[in-house]
């Protein structure tokens, strides 16, 4: 019994015999064909087929199993049968995508191509390499995965579709590969989506072709850095503190600025004082949850180192303050100030 996997109509038989025993009538050939594995089950019935005559079609109703059974008659030569070929059409079925992954931040690097390599035999599955994954903060990267069950060779074509929006918009066709990346700054700022769309077009002639599609998951684009706005750093001898608590603590610099961002909340921010090393600073609040988060903290004023010189000396009580913020994707953005010395 032959499993043609799918629903197939089935032409002409030939046999290859010893003495051409099927064209000396030792030999008949028979065929039946049935939709379920079990032949005893709603099978059509053995029907003979004309061996000699050229046209030797099975005449057995399309369907997905077929079975064949040869009678041999005694002869001088005995007869026997070498080789039997059934010849059929499996009806065309669309592909089918399994999955889709969308990952941001990531690149995809080509796959070698190996020529002469064997295609799976039919009805074994096709196992494809994962494209090696290479971390890219300015790329996208999306893989899929997609089978066709007549073995067909398929194209794919991704589109994308922004939140809100109807439309689905190309972006690549005539995709071989099952994976593509691309530049993450082609987007504005937001969310989409991704279809694929899988065709059988290159085995079959036009007109004749099948094609399935599937939409991903939905995934977030932000390219663009926050804005940091508002910055400034004032120095505060403590005598207000000192009216205010009654406790003196020392000269302080005093830093307040804003950090927004039109997409993503903002992830953190930092400072460095001087050129120190960079530490963290909570928001007003303490929670960064939001796309627009505003900090005021204190700093203490580092001891000014002595000098000989005036100029110099008022050079060196020069204090730099630069702060920095990070989005959810971590964009970056920067700024400074600067408090001159008296």
């Amino acid at each position: 019994m032959f499993d043609a996997r799918v629903f197939s109509l089935w032409g002409r038989a030939s046999v290859r015999s010893a003495g051409n025993s099927a064209a000396s009538g030792n030999v008949e050939l028979y065929a039946r064909s049935g939709n379920v594995d079990n032949p005893d089950r709603n099978w059509s019935p053995w029907a003979r087929i004309n061996l000699v005559l050229a046209d030797s079609e099975l005449k057995v109703p399309p369907a997905r199993f077929v079975q064949w059974k040869a009678v041999l008659h005694a002869g001088n030569p005995p007869p026997r049968v070498d080789d039997v070929l059934l010849n059929y059409l499996p009806k065309n079925v669309a592909p089918e995508i399994d999955d889709i992954t969308v990952q941001p931040g990531y690149h995809y690097q080509p796959i070698p191509h190996v020529t002469g390599s064997e295609p799976p035999a039919p009805g074994q599955p096709r196992f494809d390499p994962p494209p090696p994954a290479v971390r890219d903060r300015d790329s996208i990267g999306i893989r899929w995965s997609a089978h066709d069950d007549n073995d067909d060779q398929l194209v794919y074509t991704v589109y994308y579709r922004g939140d809100g929006e109807t439309r689905w918009l190309l972006l690549k066709n005539n995709l071989s590969d099952r994976y593509y990346s691309f530049d993450a700054s082609l987007l504005p700022d937001g969310g989409y989506t991704v279809k694929v769309i899988a065709s059988d077009a290159p085995s079959h002639s036009p007109g004749e072709a099948l094609y399935a599609e599937r939409a991903g998951t939905r995934f977030e684009v932000d390219t663009t850095a926050p804005v940091i706005d508002n910055l400034t750093a004032t120095l505060d001898d403590g005598r207000l503190d000192a009216r205010q608590t009654g406790k003196q603590m020392g000269a302080q610099i005093r830093v307040r600025f804003r950090a927004s961002d039109s997409f993503s909340p903002i992830k953190r921010a930092e400072y460095s004082l001087d050129g120190g090393d960079w530490q963290f600073v909570e928001p007003v609040g303490q929670l960064s949850d939001s796309k627009t988060e505003n900090y005021d903290f204190r700093l203490a004023v580092p001891e000014p180192e002595a000098a000989p010189d005036l100029m110099i000396q008022n050079t060196a009580n020069d204090h730099v303050v630069v702060v920095r913020a990070y989005d959810r994707f971590d964009n970056l953005a920067t700024a400074k100030t600067i408090i001159r010395g008296k």
